[in-house]
């Protein structure tokens, strides 16, 4: 039986969706939903099928990864806290499984925390909503989210080489001295803004809209997180902190 919240969410009513943010059909997209509370999957559900998209679900970190690769979805939707996986540990996995190192993930959780927030991002994560929400937001959210599937379509060069770093944006892989590494979206064109000018100072409200995007509501810690995550990989003495202003990238 619905909850009373689930019945006021399933009463509400959603605009049309403006079909010109994405770069393909809504019923081609298709979007994977994880949560082990049944009201969530159906509103959730419900709503998102409503504006067109394929949607498919999953109660657990075990099942999402067993549906993510037979469904390859464009963007999947986790919970945090669920039996036998959390959704923390199934985006990792994700994040490390051949053919989903891409695809756009988002937590939907109760848990708002700065603690958690940081650990969703260093899982991998492309961002992260807290619960409740309202539909209409929600679905802005998501449109927002997969608008990145239409900006992946520009005309942009396909290898790009700074340094000893070699930049593959059709495979979203690196070459580091030699090694390659795959990074998770967010870092990897994080680290593509800052490499396409050198020693230019990117302010962080310009990273945040380049990066994430302005419908995208992301914590002030977040470029903070990934730049970490870079330093790591990367190499610290490739990222330079300009206290107040924002990060730039050095040979």
């Amino acid at each position: 039986m619905l909850s009373i919240y689930a019945v006021l969410v399933l009463s509400l009513h959603l605009g049309d969706q403006h079909k010109k943010y994405h770069p393909m059909k809504t019923k081609d997209i298709k979007i994977l939903l994880v949560d082990d509370e049944p009201d969530i999957l159906e509103i959730v559900s419900y709503n998102l099928s409503s504006e067109g998209y394929e949607v498919f679900t999953a109660k657990n970190g075990v099942e999402a990864i067993a549906k993510a690769k037979k469904k390859n979805p464009h963007l999947i939707i986790l919970d945090v806290m669920m039996p036998e996986m959390d959704g923390i540990e199934a985006c990792e996995v994700i994040r490390k499984t051949p053919g989903l190192e891409n695809t756009i993930i988002t937590f939907l959780t109760a848990r708002g925390e700065d603690y958690s927030q940081v650990a969703g991002f260093d899982a991998g994560a492309d961002d992260y909503i807290t619960k409740p929400i309202k539909p209409k937001v929600l679905v802005s959210k998501v449109k927002a989210l997969l608008r990145r599937l239409k900006e992946e379509k520009a005309d942009v060069e396909d290898i790009v080489k700074v340094g000893n770093i070699v930049i593959n944006r059709e495979e979203y892989k690196i070459v580091n001295d030699g090694k390659e590494i795959v990074l998770p979206r967010k870092e990897f064109e994080l680290l593509s803004l800052l490499t396409s000018k050198p020693s230019k100072v990117f302010k962080r409200e310009v990273i945040l809209d380049k990066v994430w995007g302005n419908e995208v509501v992301v914590g002030g810690r977040t470029i903070d997180v990934h730049i970490r995550k870079l330093r790591e990989k990367i190499g610290d003495h490739h990222f330079k902190t300009v206290k107040g202003v924002g990060y730039k990238f050095v040979l």
